[in-house]
């Protein structure tokens, strides 16, 4: 799928262009001078050449997609342990696979431990997972990842890639894209897959406005990323019968052109991803009285505050407890929402709680939509009502 094209009657296989390259894409073979996935396009062997003979041609539809079949998701590790996001890739990708008969595998790349890592993914009814283990790939390096990554991806030929869009998939996934001259759909809120291996990508376009459905139909692999929580967790098989691959990881994959000084551990804080129940603050509260309600409301449930954008631009709370498209995606078994008129930015990653309550005195508020439970009341009037009611039961009054 190389948009670089190399003219046979100006070429007199002098070699200068793979001497120049510095990403050891150009090879000689035996009818000629051949690229592989290593290509930035950087442009360096057409400047290199005596002859004129090397060119760029970027023509669409020049994959042959029969060659690339069923799904690849990367497994990423955090701290020695499989990220869940991975779990919720393969929940999805096995809903799609079942579609079309394709298979779902998975690629993971790591230090000392990988391998058994790997062996936890075949529960949950993964047909293969291919492992690079090498004590290089001990800590997240973009380009030494990209390159294992990479690697696996042109040996198997996977007609979709999915990735977690955490702050390590954020930076693999378009360094893949780029090397394989294909597309990236970025955070992902919904997949499905056409009977000719189309894969939907679904995200919110045009401000939020609308619902875009992204096809990559002329290239090969598909790549696209995923928040954490917007998918449903796969569920263990009751016989797994997948199986671990051991990958080449060489020596050259882990020579990185980054250099580690020093690492430490941060010590991490409850993410409002991980938080089972949450209050919502949106600008319906407009004083500290109403964010203090908010504030005691969360405590009495067990719970935390979050934020809609328009409330963190204002400078009351932070990106960290920001709910929307701008900030994180959360799927609580609860959720009070406060004052917010329920835009799509903001809905579209909140959505998957398992139950929604809405206070609003806009009875036309786009929240009400997917709510399970609708006020349509003053939140200065239904909040201390609750809180009287949680403090009664609590025998704090």
């Amino acid at each position: 799928m190389s948009f670089i094209h190399f003219n046979a009657d100006r070429c007199d296989l002098c070699g200068k262009c793979i001497d120049t390259c510095p990403f050891n894409a150009l090879s000689m073979a035996e009818h000629g001078v051949v690229v592989n996935e290593n290509c930035r396009m950087c442009s360096l062997c057409v400047k290199a050449c005596p002859n004129n003979a090397i060119y760029f041609e970027q023509k669409a539809g020049a994959v042959d997609k029969s060659e690339w079949k069923d799904f690849l998701i990367y497994a990423e590790q955090e701290n020695g342990s499989i990220h869940p996001v991975t779990f919720e890739l393969i929940g999805e990708a096995r809903k799609m696979a079942a579609k079309i008969g394709y298979k779902v595998n998975c690629l993971i790349i790591g230090g000392k431990g990988t391998v058994e890592n790997a062996n936890e993914l075949l529960d949950y009814g993964v047909d293969e997972v291919f492992v690079y283990e090498h004590e290089g790939f001990d800590g997240f390096k973009a380009d030494c990842y990209t390159d294992a990554a990479a690697d696996c991806i042109s040996k198997i030929k996977p007609s979709s890639v999915l990735i977690g869009a955490t702050s390590l998939g954020r930076s693999l996934a378009p360094r893949l894209s780029t090397r394989f001259h294909t597309g990236l759909t970025a955070d992902c809120t919904a997949l499905d897959i056409m009977p000719n291996s189309d894969m939907v990508q679904i995200r919110p376009a045009f401000g939020g406005n609308i619902m875009a459905q992204i096809l990559i139909d002329d290239a090969r692999p598909q790549f696209a990323t995923v928040r954490y929580r917007i998918m449903d967790r796969a569920e263990k098989v009751s016989h797994p019968t997948g199986k671990v691959t051991v990958c080449n990881a060489t020596d050259d994959m882990t020579r990185s052109r980054i250099r580690v000084i020093s690492r430490a551990i941060l010590e991490k804080k409850k993410a409002i991803e991980d938080e089972d129940i949450i209050v919502a603050i949106g600008r319906g509260v407009k004083n500290e009285e109403g964010i203090a309600m908010c504030e005691e409301l969360a405590r009495l449930l067990g719970g935390t505050i979050a934020f809609s954008r328009p409330m963190v631009e204002k400078g009351i709370g932070t990106v960290a407890r920001q709910i929307g498209l701008s900030g994180h995606t959360v799927k609580p078994r609860l959720i009070i929402t406060c004052g917010i008129s329920g835009a799509i930015q903001f809905t579209s990653c909140m959505s998957g709680a398992e139950t929604i309550v809405a206070i609003n005195t806009d009875p036309k508020a786009q929240i009400f939509s997917v709510a399970t439970y609708c006020i349509n009341d003053d939140l200065y009037s239904v909040l201390p009502r609750l809180i009287h009611d949680l403090k009664s039961r609590k025998g704090e009054l």
